[in-house]
């Protein structure tokens, strides 16, 4: 079995971070090399999650105070637009009628 070393599609950098440069549509040489490549994938997804979740958390604090701000300015604005509503709107109004018709 083709060791990942001894391939000219894998790439380890300074930092011990492995790549593999092979496509696994045309140039995987051996099946456990498409297993392996799959393993990088998954990985490369969980570290983009994870640093997705950190900058969210960044967020977080900001969207908080964003999000308070925003309530109390709609409570102002339904506040300051109670004037313009009639609060004997709520109640029932009782069956109008004309002066002078009343039975």
């Amino acid at each position: 079995m083709l060791q990942c070393k001894d391939c000219e599609f894998f790439h380890r950098s300074e930092t011990g971070q492995i790549s593999l440069t092979c496509d696994p549509f045309s140039t995987i040489k051996e099946p456990q090399c498409l297993q392996k490549w799959q393993l990088l994938k998954v990985n490369q997804m969980v570290a983009n999650y994870q640093l997705m979740l950190d900058y969210y958390r960044k967020l977080a604090p900001i969207q908080e105070k964003m999000f308070n701000y925003v309530e109390k300015e709609l409570e102002d604005i339904n506040e300051s637009d109670k004037w313009k509503v009639d609060e004997d709107d709520d109640e029932p109004q009782e069956d109008w009628t004309p002066p002078g018709e009343e039975f």
